[in-house]
């Protein structure tokens, strides 16, 4: 009996032309989206050994998949290290990683300079769950004092978020590894293109990769790079809290991530002219970017970053303050004010009003986050272009 419309719509181009393709000796130059949430089998006996790990597999989608793992595959290539995973946010890839180190009775130590919501986090959530936090100061290095018994994590970013502050993560890991304890290092400033925090000691390296890995404003997603252990640790976590990307996302990542290098060079190259051009200004106060020399973490940018790079983030503090700042990004035309950054056009934010909107007022000043200051994310634009426009708004406040 001929199957019914339904029957053949519901099966046709299924498991027999996949295999067919996947036995194929001509593969696909890109590798294909697998917008599936689940994996079929032959036998029971064939979902017990990809379970069991004696053959290779896939289940489920949110366990894993082969777009996921192509992804996986290039940043763990970038990055030097064994092993990836990717998530469907910075905030997942960086609290599943912390939270897979630390329970009731333990200690985290953190710089206080950090993504707002990350610092919300620590701040006020992890203690919840009885978790003890510490801020202190990772510039200056004297942190081992603060370093106790039960500290199981420290964390911190590469580059700091909005201040622009450079870690000597060598002088960081030395210090966790010697008292037993994770360093986890947010990296999203950076990018492998510009540091590699585990070739210098890091143990964790956590990304937003909805800023520079995808670099188009068009992703929102997490990378977490480590060695195979931890990430083999870590994927437990993962899967229990359901925080993976959507095959699509992965893709689409994977597709951003074979220009990354060379977005990179320009996006360093163009923040390092706007920021020699805003110290000059006679309405930006103070700029905060590790390429230039009068910066306190030049020296340390140029021994640990790549060819000369500093990434393309860099903080102004605008004369006038709270007024200044609101003209500035009321007056820029093509320049964007956004509460994200590292796409590829140049954008402005405010950190009192966006991303640091958790930190009280009195900490922002007690860090050097003002009410006058903006964050800019320098694009792949002609920067003369970027330039002239901040010339003609810095000109009417």
């Amino acid at each position: 009996m001929e199957k019914g419309l339904a029957t053949k719509l519901t099966y046709a181009g299924g498991n027999e032309v996949l295999k067919k393709h996947a036995a194929n000796v001509s593969q696909p130059k890109v590798a294909p989206i697998y917008m599936t949430s689940v994996f079929s089998f032959d036998d029971v006996p064939s979902l017990d050994a990809v379970y069991d790990g004696t053959a290779n597999g896939y289940v489920y989608s949110r366990m894993a998949n082969p777009g996921l793992d192509c992804l996986a595959d290039i940043m763990a290539q970038a990055e030097g290290c064994e092993a990836a995973i990717p998530f469907a946010s910075g905030m997942a890839a960086i609290i599943t990683s912390i939270i897979s180190y630390v329970g009731k009775g333990d200690h985290i130590l953190a710089s206080p300079v950090l993504y707002g919501a990350v610092y919300d986090y620590l701040k006020n959530e992890a203690p919840r769950f009885g978790i003890e936090v510490d801020f202190a100061d990772f510039t200056n290095y004297d942190i081992e004092k603060h370093i106790k018994p039960n500290t199981k994590v420290l964390y911190t970013e590469t580059i700091t978020n909005p201040l622009m502050e450079v870690m000597d993560i060598k002088k960081i890991a030395d210090s966790a590894h010697r008292h037993g304890a994770k360093l986890i290092i947010d990296n999203t400033f950076a990018t492998p293109a510009v540091c590699r925090p585990m070739e210098l000691g890091a143990d964790i390296v956590a990304y937003s990769s909805t800023k520079y890995l995808g670099g188009h404003s068009d992703i929102t997603g997490g990378i977490v790079c480590a060695s195979a252990a931890d990430i083999a640790h870590i994927q437990r976590f993962a899967t229990l809290y359901g925080a993976m990307p959507s095959p699509f996302d992965a893709w689409l990542l994977t597709r951003s991530l074979r220009t990354l290098e060379l977005r990179m060079r320009a996006h360093c190259e163009n923040a390092q002219k706007v920021a020699e051009y805003f110290e000059k200004h006679p309405k930006i106060e103070k700029v905060h970017y590790p390429g230039l020399k009068a910066s306190p973490f030049n020296a340390l940018a140029e021994k640990q970053f790549y060819e000369g790079r500093c990434g393309g983030m860099l903080s102004a503090n605008i004369t006038g303050g709270e007024k200044g700042a609101s003209g500035f990004i009321k007056h820029c035309e093509s320049v964007k004010f956004v509460p994200s950054l590292a796409g590829f056009s140049t954008s402005v934010s405010y950190p009192a009003k966006t991303s640091h909107r958790a930190y009280s007022p009195q900490e922002r000043e007690k860090l050097g986050i003002p009410m006058g200051q903006l964050r800019f994310s320098i694009g792949l634009e002609r920067i003369e272009d970027v330039i002239e426009e901040f010339e003609r708004a810095l000109g009417k406040i």
